[in-house]
Parts: structure tokens; sequence; C-alpha cells
């Protein structure tokens, strides 16, 4: 294993506070309606809370939200719209769930921008990488809308590529009702074991499809390494922001643990 992705790994893994540290955080948009269509205040406020104590520290937060308690293209195209209108809905629901994080953010107390990759100049800036790595260097928070623009990408995928574009160390992705990435799907197989730490490689041969394949794709290209963790809890995106080993840990090389060996 190289050094600089032995270095890389590590850094998903240590406690903040480093000023250094910057990450994108990918939350789903089930979250932001609590289970429900629309947006849960509580739960949003809750949410700021988490990333607002973190950023104080000095972590380097961007996220990247769903838009799944609006619409989801693929359930759309379904049912028989056209999937590419059907894609559009689904970034304009995630531009909501960014103003509403943007809101509780500010009313806590920490700046925040939000980029969307879909010109709508009244309530967000457009997707520029540059200006995103400013506001992160400035300490602020900064929320990418509107998926990548472009029908037939998944939020997961344009968590990964906005991580690579602004030079985050990790891509934390949260989700529903799972913590982690599991040997199978541990809903309907009880014999399904939660793994600590996985290879993309491994990950992609054997069909864990807890993340978009595309996304473990340019993850394990570009040596990004990625935290799987459940999205349930009342510190949960706190402890994963700040580096706190939770869920899985998936990199494109096995891991040294303390004693050298790898996993």
């Amino acid at each position: 294993m190289t050094n600089t992705a032995v270095d890389a790994a590590r850094l998903s893994l240590t406690p903040a506070p480093i000023g250094a540290r910057r990450v994108v955080l990918k939350l789903s948009g089930e979250v932001f309606g609590g289970g429900a269509v629309g947006v849960d205040p509580n739960v949003v406020r809750a949410m700021a809370s988490q990333i607002a104590a973190v950023v104080r520290r000095g972590v380097q937060v961007a996220v990247v939200v769903g838009g799944g308690n609006f619409f989801r293209g693929a359930e759309l195209s379904r049912a028989g719209m056209d999937r590419s209108r059907a894609d559009y809905m689904g970034m304009l629901g995630t531009v909501m769930n960014c103003l509403a994080l943007q809101d509780f953010l500010e009313k806590d107390g920490i700046d925040t921008r939000v980029q969307s990759a879909i010109s709508m100049a009244q309530v967000a800036e457009p997707y520029i990488p540059r200006r995103a790595i400013r506001h992160l260097e400035k300490g602020r928070v900064v929320i990418f809308g509107a998926g990548a623009g472009m029908p037939y990408f998944s939020t997961d995928t344009v968590a990964v590529q906005r991580a690579l574009e602004i030079h985050a160390q990790t891509v934390l992705m949260s989700k529903n009702g799972v913590d982690g990435v599991y040997t199978a799907d541990p809903r309907t197989d009880p014999t399904a074991r939660k793994l600590d730490h996985v290879t993309f490689a491994e990950a992609l041969v054997k069909g864990l499809r807890v993340v978009d394949q595309t996304a473990f794709s340019l993850c394990q290209e570009n040596r990004l390494p990625m935290l799987v963790f459940g999205a349930e809890g009342e510190d949960n995106v706190a402890r994963a922001l700040s580096g706190e080993r939770i869920g899985t840990l998936i990199t494109a090389e096995p891991v040294p643990d303390r004693g050298g060996q790898t996993t």
C-alpha cells in the first residue's frame, strides 16, 4: 500500500479537531423528511446542530443532499414518466433540502453557501469548485444541490465527484436503515454480517450495493476513502464528521491495523 493511500485512510479515522481536514457528507433526502414527504424542521434542525458543532472545531464540511423525500427519478420513471424529466424533478427537490439545511445552519451561527448544478441565481450560487474550496477555507459550510445537473447520475456518485474536485480527504455516506456495509441485506438475510473494513474491489465483486456502483468505482480509481454509516442516532453525523470509527470504512487497498496487519 502506498504512503499516500495509507495517509488518506488514516485521515478518515483521525478524530477532530484538525484544521486541514476536509470532508464531503452525503445526506439522503429521506432523512430530511423523517420518513415522510416534505421537510421535517425538527430533523433538519438536529442535523444542522451536529454539523455546526464539528465545523466550530475546525473541520471543513461540504454536503451533498438527496431529494428522495420529494421525488425519486428512478421510481417516477418506473411509473411511466420520462426518466430525464423525472430526474430533473428530483434535482429540484435536492435544492429545497439544501435551502432548509442552510437556514438551520445559519440559525446556528454557521455561514453557509448553497451551490447548484442547475442555474437558479435567486437561491443559490452556481457550482464552481474553486469558489467552493475558498468558502471551506473561510470556515463556511458548502451545500451542493441539483445533483450533477444531468439525469441518470445518483447523488452517491455526485458526492464522490464533488469530493474529488474540492480535494476532500474522505467522503461520508449517511444511509437510512443500515449502519454500514453487510455481506448481504440484513433486512432479508439473518446471517448477514457487518464489515468493519472492505476494499472497493471486494465490494464491487461481491455486489455489495449499499452505495451506487459508479461511486465505488470512482473512489477506487482515485484512492478516495469512503465511510458508510447509519443516519439514525442523535450524534452519528457528528461522530462520522469528527473522524470516529463507526460504520464501514471502504478503501482502495486494505488498511493496516495497529499491529501492522492488513484488514
